[in-house]
Formats: C-alpha cells, sequence, structure tokens
C-alpha cells in the first residue's frame, strides 16, 4: 500500500487538505472543532506524513495540535515549496492547490520529521522574538531622532523610546527568569555563552529557535541556520557559491556573534585573519566565521563541554 501523505495549506480562518496519492481534498476551519475533526480524520488514514507551510505563526496551533495527536507533522519552508512549485508547473496558486503542491512536495522529499517544540520554547521564543521587534523600534525611532529638528516631534520621540526602553528592561527580566529558571536551559546557557563572541542574547535565541543545536551532524546544523554554501555550477562555468533559507533570526544572531568574536574569540580572531589573508572578501570570510561559530556551538552542547582555548 502506498504511504500516504498529507498537505496542510494554513490561512486565518480555515485549513485546506490535500491527501496523497488517493487525491482527496477538504477543509476544515482552523479552531479548537476544526482542528478536533482534522485530528480524528487524519488519525484514520494513519499517513506518513503530515507536511504545514509555515505561514507567519498560523500554522503554530494547527501543528501543535495534531502532533499532540500522535500525528507525523512536520512544518516546511515556504520558499522550498514556491521552488517545487515552479519545477512542476503549478502556476495557480489557489488554497486547495497549495496543499495539494505541499502535499506533492512532502511525498516527493521526505522531509526529516523532528520534534516540535514544546509550550515553554514557544513561549520563549515569542519572548525572544517580541525582544527583537523592541529593538528594532528602538532603532528607528533613534534614527528618526537624528533627523528630526522641530522641538515637538523631538519630545514625542523621547517619549516612545523611554516607553520602548522600559518595555525593554521588562522583557530582558522575563527572558532572565524564564531562562535561568529552567536548570536544562540554564546550563545551555551556560555552555553557549562560553564560548567568547556569544552572549545571554545570542545563547537564548539559539535555545529558543534552534533546538536542535547540539542533536545535528555540522552540515544538518549549518542547513537549518541558512548558513550552509550552495554552490552555483554548469559545465564549465563555475559560480560563487551563496548562502540562503534556514532560520533568519538564528542567522542574525549568529551574524552578530561572528562580528564579535572575530575581535574577541582568539581561535575564530585568528580564522578570520587567515581567510583575509588569502585574499577571502571580508564578507565571505564573516560568513565562514559564523559557520565555525555554529559549528564549535554545536560540538559544545554534543558533547556538554565549555569553550576550552586550545
Amino acid at each position: 500500500m502506498d504511504s500516504i501523505t498529507v498537505g496542510i495549506d494554513v490561512s486565518k480562518d480555515r485549513l485546506d487538505v490535500a491527501v496523497r496519492p488517493s487525491g482527496d481534498a477538504f477543509a476544515v476551519e482552523r479552531n479548537a472543532a476544526g482542528l478536533e475533526r482534522l485530528a480524528a480524520r487524519l488519525s484514520e488514514l494513519s499517513p506518513y506524513i503530515v507536511a504545514l507551510e509555515a505561514t507567519g505563526g498560523f500554522e503554530t496551533v494547527a501543528a501543535a495540535a495534531l502532533a499532540a495527536a500522535g500525528l507525523p507533522v512536520v512544518v516546511v519552508n515556504p520558499a522550498q515549496i514556491r521552488a517545487f512549485a515552479k519545477a512542476i508547473g503549478r502556476r495557480a496558486k489557489t488554497d486547495p492547490i497549495d496543499a495539494a503542491v505541499i502535499a506533492h512536495f512532502a511525498e516527493a522529499t521526505k522531509p526529516e520529521l523532528r520534534p516540535l517544540p514544546d509550550e515553554a520554547t514557544r513561549l520563549l521564543a515569542d519572548l525572544i522574538a517580541r525582544r527583537r521587534q523592541i529593538v528594532e523600534m528602538i532603532g528607528a525611532e533613534r534614527q528618526r531622532e537624528k533627523r528630526t529638528t522641530a522641538a515637538r516631534p523631538k519630545k514625542s520621540i523621547a517619549r516612545l523610546l523611554k516607553a520602548l526602553e522600559k518595555e525593554l528592561a521588562s522583557l530582558d527580566a522575563d527572558l532572565d527568569d524564564t531562562v535561568r529558571g529552567s536548570p536544562a536551559w540554564r546550563e545551555k546557557e551556560d555552555l553557549l555563552a562560553s564560548v567568547p563572541g556569544v552572549g545571554p542574547t545570542i545563547a537564548r535565541t539559539l535555545i529558543a529557535d534552534l533546538p536542535e543545536l547540539g542533536r545535528l551532524n555540522r552540515k544538518e546544523i549549518a542547513a537549518l541556520a541558512g548558513l550552509a554554501p550552495f554552490t552555483r555550477q554548469s559545465g564549465q562555468w563555475h559560480g560563487r557559491s551563496f548562502i540562503g533559507g534556514g532560520r533568519t533570526a538564528v542567522r542574525t544572531a549568529l551574524f552578530m556573534g561572528a562580528m564579535v568574536a572575530k575581535q574577541h574569540n582568539p581561535v575564530l580572531k585568528a580564522f578570520f585573519d587567515r581567510l583575509v589573508a588569502a585574499g577571502k572578501p571580508k564578507m565571505v570570510a564573516l560568513i565562514a566565521v559564523a559557520r565555525k561559530l555554529l559549528t564549535i556551538l554545536n560540538a559544545i552542547l554534543r558533547d556538554n563541554r565549555p569553550w576550552q582555548n586550545a
């Protein structure tokens, strides 16, 4: 019997479902009753995999509900779905068609199933994301402050900055309580922060947004973070390698860590300097440092041993 694959297109109000190889399609409301009916119906099918496309957070509750029902759930990258749709010539775009493409993609690629984050990890990820938003708002207001000369707008910006900085301090306190209150997270944070260049914000971002850290090999973890190089090559033509995809927040955090590490981490500073001396562009060298930093952090959690400056 063929393995049954399910694709689900998630929107604000409903879930469109496609089943392969039968071709069945149906929809349910994206609410508690709809999710309960969906879980029951899919459980009867005993699918090999249930794939949902990441859609800005709308998929989270659905994925959690289906996983709680014991279904093999995986959340897939929308960029990969779009590329797959283009490759198979599916240019039309409706929710039922999207669900069918997701099911076809999962059937063809068989993405690896990984445990979904638990409620506590999702809360930590939400706090980290909110902190990132507040920092971006503070940066935007500071840029406006530099360009503004009139007194009233300056006072408005000053009031908003004061409120945002107060909220940032409150979020940092919540994050500290959340991470330091969990023995497992506290141990992970201490291990990660033992590496020069990695502070609490970077460590907590990795704990929240890259829970696979320490459990995969270096190539797999680099791909998840979007730091695995892709080579463009055709016949005798060789293009530049590039990076892309992966988890944006994780990649951004690692770049920040790499910028600090290339100055203050003796091992990574020597690595960066060696690449630049060999003629590599500084940005290419920085990407290499970020990838090497990730490899080091992965090994530290895997071996449960702090940074050794040797």
